[in-house]
């Protein structure tokens, strides 16, 4: 069913560069480790590279009297990288820690722009690399895998959420309200959107709603006028699009001009509204958004790296930062809980090939909850090797509930019954 490359999900741009090379090196120590750190700090996935800093301050700390492994300590390095949002710059960026940073471990996350082609790199140069938020079809299939036969990828490695989790949160979410279930859709032609459109769209109709989809239109369209209207006409209550921010603020405001916001019980968004930047900068349209969370305070786990759990990591970085809670913290923390634990396991994380077979059958707690490899999610009857699968948790953008503007209320939790839910989806009523 599955014919393109997966979702994306992005994030609004902040000013600001992070290029930080984070080092710890304790008294005595038999070698060393260098670990590449690469995320969007900049351009517009770069709401997701907003935390990094904070992140990088605790597993810097962490760090910072080494990693006993096999007996023997090992100082350990972290340096981070820009991917700029771009394929090409977050390749750039890939090949220099590879090649003139000499890093023994790659960890990388948020979006296929920047995650692919550092993936790709590692793989083609044989340096051990771990990745997230990317859902994993767009990781899995975006860089040549192909479900039920045999993949060749033998250093990389990535755990996410997929269409399936989505699936479950939207219907499980969209039962909550009452709707003519009529879903106008609006997937732009570009990787995400058509990959959406080939399987999620198809998998909603299965389960009874009725999709309604004027066709993909480009990213950076300005004019929403015709797409608007047809779902008007069908009196589509449900709308449910994966656009880069700006498409869907620009969107959003004719929508709400022209009275399609009317109709709408339920605005399901994603690839944007993850952040509450990108929701409170629609002003009064932007309260009662439906969205998802692959990370939230309220979680149940905390980092086997740090020991800090879900809320006093958010608290953490509001009290750090001054700046609302991003989900994007816990994500990123639990790659280093990855990588202590795969480094560890190892035996020798020196040893590139080692270290990478090792992620096979290594078995962690992170911030994020669970990960086993040697569990493999299957889908379309067969396993889908290298990937681990995690939650994606649906919910809504809410006025009045917390000390911030706007925040998020888990609403179910399909994917994960050990997170709790705090409420129920309300009727959108800004409109």
């Amino acid at each position: 069913m599955l014919k393109g490359t997966g979702v994306v999900l992005g994030g609004l741009a902040v000013p600001g560069l992070l290029e930080a090379c984070l080092s710890s090196s304790p008294s005595s120590s038999s070698g060393s480790i260098k670990i590449g750190y690469v995320s969007p700090i900049t351009g517009p996935a770069a709401g997701f590279g907003e935390p990094d800093a904070y992140v990088l301050s605790l597993a810097k700390k962490a760090f910072q009297n080494g990693i006993t492994i096999g007996g023997s300590n090992y100082s350990v390095e972290i340096v981070s990288r820009d991917g700029q949002s771009t394929p090409s710059v977050g390749s750039q960026v890939a090949q220099d820690l590879i090649q003139s940073q000499k890093v023994d471990l790659m960890l990388t996350t948020s979006t296929p722009e920047t995650v692919n082609p550092v993936s790709a790199a590692c793989e083609a140069a044989g340096v051990p690399c771990i990745s997230t938020v990317v859902p994993w079809q767009a990781w899995y299939l975006g860089l040549g895998g192909k479900v039920g036969q045999s993949t060749t990828f033998k250093y990389i490695y990535h755990y996410c959420f997929g269409v399936e989790q989505f699936f479950n949160a939207y219907t499980h979410l969209w039962s909550q309200v009452s709707t003519n279930k009529k879903v106008g859709v609006m997937y732009p032609n570009d990787a995400d959107g058509n990959a959406i459109r080939g399987a999620l769209a198809p998998a909603l109709k299965s389960a009874g709603f009725t999709i309604v989809d004027p066709g993909a239109y480009e990213d950076g369209t300005n004019d929403y006028t015709a797409q608007i209207q047809k779902f008007i006409a069908a009196d589509c209550q449900i709308f449910n699009t994966f656009p880069i921010p700006p498409d869907f603020a620009t969107f959003w405001q004719q929508a709400h001009q022209q009275g399609y916001t009317k109709h709408v019980k339920i605005a399901q968004i994603a690839k944007t509204g993850l952040f509450p930047s990108q929701v409170s900068s629609l002003g009064a349209i932007g309260n009662g958004l439906a969205s998802g969370v692959y990370w939230h305070p309220t979680w149940p786990y905390k980092s086997s790296l740090t020991g800090v759990t879900c809320k006093q990591l958010a608290d953490g970085y509001e009290s750090s930062s001054g700046k609302q809670w991003n989900q994007q913290l816990g994500a990123s923390l639990s790659l280093f809980d990855v990588a202590e634990a795969v480094l560890k396991a190892s035996g020798d994380p020196k040893n590139k090939i080692k270290v990478a077979d090792t992620v096979k059958t290594l078995s962690v707690d992170t911030i994020v909850g669970h990960l086993d490899w040697t569990k493999p999610p299957m889908f379309a009857g067969a396993p889908i090797p290298n990937v681990q699968t995690t939650p994606i948790i649906g919910g809504q953008w809410k006025q009045s509930v917390s000390k911030w503007p706007v925040d998020f209320v888990i609403c179910e939790n399909s994917s994960d019954p050990n997170v709790p839910v705090a409420g129920t989806l309300q009727p959108y009523t800004a409109g």
